[in-house]
C-alpha cells in the first residue's frame, strides 16, 4: 500500500529519506537537496497555489517519493560501481526493484571469485596493481597541503568573527565564512571521493532563501554539521602531517635499499651504518639482494599501509562530512 500523497515539503522529504533507509547517506543527502531545492523552485514560482496543491500537481512530473527512490538508487549502484566503493567501505543498501536481478547476479560472481583461495604472498603482491594504493598514497602527500590550508582558515576565520562581531561588518563577514566552510567541505569531499574512492556528498545542504537572514544564520550556527566540518578541517593539519610523514618515510627508505646497491656499483657509496665509537660500517657488495628484497618488501609495506589509512580515513570524512540523517 502507497504512503499518502504528502501535504507540505517536509511531509515530502520526510517520506523520500524513509524510502531511502539503509542506502548512502552521502547519497540521500543529494536526493534530498535536490528534491528541496525543486519543490521550493516550484512553490516559489505558483505562489497562487498552496503546498499541498503544487505537491499534488509536482508529484506527477517529478516523481512520488517511492518513485524517486528508486531513481536516486539505481543511479548510486552506477557511481558505486565506478568508484569500485565495495572494495573500500561495504554499504548496506537496498537494491532498485529493477536493477536487483543484476545486482544478485554480480554478487554471485563477486563471491565466486572470492571462492578462489590466493596465497598470503600473492595478496601481499597484488596492491602493487591496484590504482587506489597509488590514490591513497597521492592523497597522504596532499593532505599536509590542504591539512595546512584548512586548519589556517578555520582559525584566522573563527578569530576575525569574534573580533569582528561587535562591529556592523561582523555579520556578513560570518555569513560570508560560515558558507566558505560549507563550500571547502564539499571541495574536500570530491578531493576524498577522487582520491579514495568513498562517495561523498556532490552538493551542500539546502539553504531555504525564503528564510530571513537571522533565521539563516541561526540555522548555520546550531547545524552540528557546521562545526563537525570545522572540526575535521582543524584535525586535517596534523594527520596531513603523520600522512605525509609516513609517506616520505616509507618511500625514501625503501626506495634507498633498492637502488642503494646499483649506486655502489657505479662508486657512490651505498649503505652505511654508524658503529660505535663514532666510525662507519659500508655494507658489503654480497648483501645488496638482501637489501633489495627488504626495499621491495618495504615498498609494497608502504602500499599497503597507504590503502589502509586511504580506507580509514574515508570512514573519519564520511562521518564528520556527511550528514548521517538529513532533514
Amino acid at each position: 500500500m502507497n504512503p499518502p500523497l504528502p501535504q507540505t515539503i517536509v511531509e515530502y522529504l520526510e517520506q523520500l529519506r524513509n524510502e531511502l533507509r539503509g542506502a548512502d547517506p552521502a547519497m540521500i543527502q543529494d536526493a534530498l537537496y535536490d528534491a528541496e531545492e525543486h519543490l521550493r523552485a516550484e512553490l516559489a514560482e505558483h505562489i497562487e497555489l498552496t503546498e499541498a496543491q503544487m505537491l499534488a500537481r509536482v508529484v506527477g512530473s517529478y516523481g512520488a517519493p517511492e518513485e524517486v527512490a528508486d531513481i536516486y538508487r539505481a543511479k548510486d549502484e552506477i557511481v558505486q560501481s565506478a568508484l569500485g566503493a565495495a572494495n573500500w567501505m561495504p554499504v548496506a543498501r537496498t537494491p532498485a526493484p529493477d536493477i536487483a536481478s543484476a545486482t544478485a547476479q554480480k554478487t554471485s560472481h563477486t563471491i565466486a571469485a572470492a571462492s578462489v583461495p590466493r596465497s598470503a604472498l600473492r595478496q601481499f603482491f597484488a596492491v602493487g596493481s591496484d590504482p587506489r594504493s597509488y590514490a591513497a598514497l597521492f592523497y597522504m602527500f596532499l593532505s599536509l597541503v590542504t591539512g595546512i590550508f584548512y586548519f589556517t582558515w578555520v582559525t584566522v576565520g573563527l578569530s576575525l568573527s569574534a573580533g569582528l562581531s561587535i562591529l556592523i561588518i561582523g555579520l556578513p563577514f560570518i555569513v560570508l565564512f560560515f558558507g566558505s566552510v560549507r563550500v571547502l567541505a564539499l571541495v574536500e569531499g570530491r578531493v576524498v571521493e577522487a582520491t579514495l574512492g568513498v562517495r561523498m556528498p556532490r552538493r551542500v545542504r539546502y539553504t531555504d532563501k525564503s528564510m530571513s537572514i537571522w533565521r539563516r544564520i541561526g540555522a548555520m550556527f546550531t547545524d552540528p554539521r557546521t562545526w563537525l566540518t570545522m572540526l575535521y578541517m582543524l584535525l586535517q593539519m596534523p594527520l596531513g602531517t603523520a600522512y605525509f610523514t609516513i609517506a616520505v618515510t616509507g618511500l625514501s627508505v625503501s626506495l634507498a635499499l633498492i637502488f642503494a646497491p646499483l649506486l655502489q656499483l657505479i662508486g657512490i657509496p651505498g649503505i652505511t651504518f654508524s658503529m660505535a665509537g663514532g666510525s662507519d660500517w659500508a655494507a658489503p657488495l654480497w648483501l645488496s639482494p638482501l637489501f633489495v628484497c627488504v626495499g621491495i618488501a618495504l615498498l609494497f609495506l608502504t602500499l599497503h599501509m597507504a590503502r589502509g589509512i586511504g580506507y580509514l580515513h574515508g570512514r573519519f570524512a564520511r562521518s564528520l562530512l556527511v550528514d548521517s540523517a538529513p532533514v
